[in-house]
C-alpha cells in the first residue's frame, strides 16, 4: 500500500488502484467490499465497452485483436516505479502479441487469454496537492497505434439525493440507474461536479467525455472517456479508435470542495 499526505488530505493506492481519498476526515472513494463494484478504480484500455456481441475481437490495422469487456490492461499489474511523501508513478510494459489471463474466464467469457498487436507502455501517476489530487495518464508506443482511454473510479455516496452537475445539466442518481450497465453518456464535456455530503468536482484534459454507471445507491462511477462505446454496434468499436503519435498524455483532477 503506498499512501500519500498532505496536512488535509491522506491518499491510498494499492498496487496502483486508488482505494483511499480521504480530506478533512471525508473519504470520497468508494470503498472496495461495500456493495456496488469490487474495485475502487481501473482503466479502460486500449477499448472501452463490452466486445460479447462481436466474439471478444476487435478489428485494428494489424488485423484482429481479442479482448474482453474495457480491454486488456486490466488484468495486467502495475510495477512501482517512483515515490515520495505526495506522488507516486505506476507503469505497465507490454509487448505485441503476449497472451495475458482473462479473469473473467470462464465464468463471463468465453476467451482464456487476450492479446493486442502493438508494443505499448502505460504509466499511470498520482500527485496529491493542497488543492486535490492529479491523476496523469502518459501512453506510449508504436506509431499509429490505435486506441481508446477511459479512467473508472468510484465515488462513495452519503446522502439520499446526490446530484451530478455537468455544466449546466443536472443528472439525478436515479437517471443514471434506470439506464443501467450501459452508462449513462455525458457527451463533449471536461469537468463534472459531484454534490452529495461534500462536493467534488472531475476536471479532464484529453478525454473530452464522460459516462457515469452504478446498480446501487451507495456509490457512482463518474468516468473520463475518450469514446462513448454504446454509439456504435460491437462490431463497429474500432471506429472510436484515435492513433497514438509518440505519446499521449490526460489528466485527471480530483477538486474537493474548499
Amino acid at each position: 500500500m503506498v499512501t500519500l499526505k498532505t496536512n488535509t488530505s491522506v491518499v491510498k493506492i494499492d498496487a496502483g488502484e486508488l482505494v483511499g481519498y480521504e480530506v478533512n476526515g471525508h473519504e470520497f472513494i468508494h470503498q472496495k467490499g461495500s456493495p456496488g463494484w469490487d474495485s475502487a478504480d481501473t482503466e479502460m484500455f486500449p477499448i472501452i465497452g463490452p466486445v460479447n456481441e462481436s466474439d471478444f475481437r476487435v478489428k485494428t490495422p494489424k488485423g484482429e485483436a481479442i479482448q474482453d469487456q474495457h480491454g486488456l490492461l486490466r488484468q495486467m499489474e502495475y510495477e512501482l516505479e517512483h515515490q515520495t511523501d505526495t506522488s507516486a508513478v505506476f507503469v505497465k510494459q507490454y509487448r505485441s502479441g503476449t497472451e495475458v489471463s482473462n479473469s473473467k474466464f470462464p465464468e463471463k467469457s468465453t476467451e482464456a487469454v487476450l492479446s493486442w498487436p502493438y508494443d505499448f507502455r502505460f504509466e499511470k501517476s498520482f500527485l496529491l496537492t493542497d488543492d486535490g489530487l492529479e491523476v496523469h495518464f502518459k501512453v506510449s508506443g508504436e506509431e499509429g497505434m490505435p486506441f481508446m482511454l477511459g479512467y473508472h473510479p468510484a465515488f462513495k455516496l452519503y446522502s439520499k439525493s446526490p446530484m451530478i452537475v455537468a455544466e449546466d445539466k443536472e443528472i439525478t442518481l436515479d437517471e443514471v440507474l434506470e439506464v443501467g450497465s450501459r452508462a449513462l453518456q455525458v457527451a463533449d464535456c471536461t469537468s463534472i461536479t459531484l454534490k452529495d455530503e461534500k462536493q467534488i468536482t472531475i476536471e479532464t484534459e484529453g478525454f473530452g467525455n464522460f459516462m457515469c454507471w452504478t446498480e446501487v445507491r451507495n456509490m457512482v462511477c463518474i468516468e473520463p472517456i475518450s469514446f462513448y462505446p454504446y454509439a456504435v454496434n460491437q462490431t463497429q468499436l474500432h471506429k472510436g479508435f484515435q492513433k497514438l503519435e509518440e505519446t499521449a498524455e490526460f489528466k485527471v483532477t480530483l477538486k474537493p470542495e474548499a
